[in-house]
Parts: C-alpha cells; structure tokens; sequence
C-alpha cells in the first residue's frame, strides 16, 4: 500500500526532473549558436597614439558544415579591425581548412598573428563535458588521427599573418610598433619557454603575449618579461557556467574566476605595477563538435580596443 502511494509521485518527480533536464539541454544548444560580439576598451598605448582596434578571435572548432557559425564569423570583416590575433583551436574536422579560410574572408587581408591549439593538432573525440569538472588528470587526446595543421599555417602565413609559434614576430599598424611573443599549446605542453625568454622589446609601443591556453606558467613568464598584455584562448570561459556568467572550470590551472574577459595578471595586480600585465581570455565561438552545448556563456569574439594610458 505504501509503494502504491508513493509510486506515483516519484514518476511525478521523475518526468518533471526529465523535462528540465530536456527543457535546459534544449536551451543549452541555441546558446551554443547564439554568436556574440563583446567589446572591451584597454589602457595601455602611449600618449598620443591613435586607438588601435584588435579582434580576438578564438576556439572557432570549425567542421564544414557549421553554416551559421561561418556566416556571422565572415560578417566581422564589416568591423575593419586593424589587426586579427587567432589563439588557437581553429578546427574540429580534417576538411575544415577551406571553411576557416573561406570564413575569415577579409580578415585575412587585415595584419595578424596566430598561434595553434590542441583541436589543430588532434581530432576531437566524444567527451562527458562533466568532465572537464573534475581535476585534470594531465591525459591529453594526443593518440587521435592529427588534423591538417601545417594545411592551416601556411593558409594563414601565406595571407600574411606571422605564425607566434615558440617565437617573437613585430608588426607596425597605423604607426604603433606592436612587439609579439607566441607559444605553442600549453594544454598540450608544447610551449617552449626558453625560446620566448628575456625581456619584452623596449623599442615597441606595445608589447603582446599570445597563447592558446592560460596557464599560469605562460602568463606569469609574459607578465614578469614586461609584456602589457597577454592575449588567450582555451577556457570556452567556463562553457557551461552558473546563472550570471560564473564559470565552474576552465580545463588548465587558471582560477574560474578569469576563465574569460579582461583582468589583470597577477591578479592582484595594478596597471603600473612591475611585472604585471593586462590579460584578456576570450571564450570562443564554439564547443567540442559532439556536444554542442553552452550554458549561460554565449560563444563570442571580442573587439578589443587599445586606448592610450589614462596620465599619471
């Protein structure tokens, strides 16, 4: 008799907990192709240089038949940014190549620089994206089939764009003389430290660092050289984030805290301070191909505008 009363409440519960599950795994898959532009100003040029405005595109994890994400990514073209950085994880599928390419139309017309991420080495695999909740275990899908990676260099260098791997690369835009410093993937400890060691150059106006992932090491080595501002990817800023934006994880040791936009590195750290930069993560455009799902952290890029330093 108890069974009998209590049965139909546990379906009761059971069908509601199932119909929020759907309701929230529905919502979570229009989020993941509710593409978005943020914009964010930095205070870092000299005094008296004209604002420079750099896109920061990331995480694109392209497959060729993703047409609306390649449609809106061809369509910043109409910003007339005056200088593209790409940190990384650009494809997702083996004949994805032509689609980035075809994609970033102008843009590729436009200066810029690059580094790779690990989904431009490896395929992607079916992952728990719970996963990423837990401590990283440091395994790195390196055994999947490798993607058209040096397919991708040399459509970008051929272009124009300096490829930031393991070097440094200088480019003057609208007169401002921008120092850059790249690393390989971090998250696949390809960085190579060494090869980008010594002081920033003190001859630019701007000193950039650029990686695909956020670690700590990367970003205190770019901060203690003298770089101003340090450009990542990586994170998808958390991806699946608590109501707000509040990230749950970011799949390297960067606390969730910064898991995307701009903040200071240290973190307790001011502009002006020794060995401190600005660092900027952007979330990206898009997800692992096999789950497509973002949960209150729309995939973007960002318009960064660099601003001349406010007097001291």
């Amino acid at each position: 008799m108890l069974l009998t009363r209590i049965a139909p409440h546990l379906l009761t519960g059971a069908a509601a907990a199932a119909a929020t599950g759907a309701a929230l795994t529905a919502y979570a898959a229009s989020e993941a192709r509710a593409y978005t532009l943020r914009r964010v100003e930095v205070p870092l040029l000299p005094a008296g240089h004209e604002p420079l405005r750099v896109l920061h595109l990331s995480d694109l994890h392209m497959t060729p038949g993703q047409r609306r994400k390649q449609e809106w990514l061809a369509g910043l073209a109409e910003l007339r940014p005056d200088l593209v950085v790409d940190t990384g994880d650009n494809l997702s599928h083996r004949d994805a190549v032509p689609a980035v390419r075809d994609a970033l139309g102008a843009l590729l017309d436009v200066p810029g620089v690059f580094v790779h991420g690990s989904n431009d080495y490896f395929e992607p695999s079916l992952r728990n994206p719970l996963r990423y909740l837990l401590p990283d275990d440091g395994r790195r899908a390196t055994h999947t089939p490798q993607l058209p990676w040096r397919e991708l260099s040399a459509t970008f260098t051929g272009r124009g764009w300096l490829d930031l791997t393991n070097t440094r690369g200088v480019l003057t835009v609208r007169g401002t003389r921008l120092a850059f410093a790249g690393v390989d993937d971090p998250h696949l400890g390809y960085d190579r430290l060494d090869a980008v060691s010594g002081p920033a150059d003190p001859g630019a106006d701007v000193r950039i660092g650029v990686t695909h992932a956020p670690y700590l090491r990367v970003l205190d080595h770019f901060s203690a050289q003298g770089h101003d501002l340090v450009l990542a990817g990586h994170t998808h800023g958390g991806q699946v984030c608590l109501p707000g934006g509040r990230a749950l994880a970011t799949n390297c040791d960067l606390e969730p805290a910064r898991a995307r936009g701009l903040h200071r590195h240290p973190a307790d750290s001011r502009d002006g301070d020794p060995g401190s930069a600005w660092m900027h993560v952007c979330a990206g455009l898009g997800t692992n191909p096999y789950v497509r799902l973002r949960l209150a952290c729309r995939p973007e890029a960002t318009l960064l505008t660099l601003v001349p330093r406010a007097p001291r």
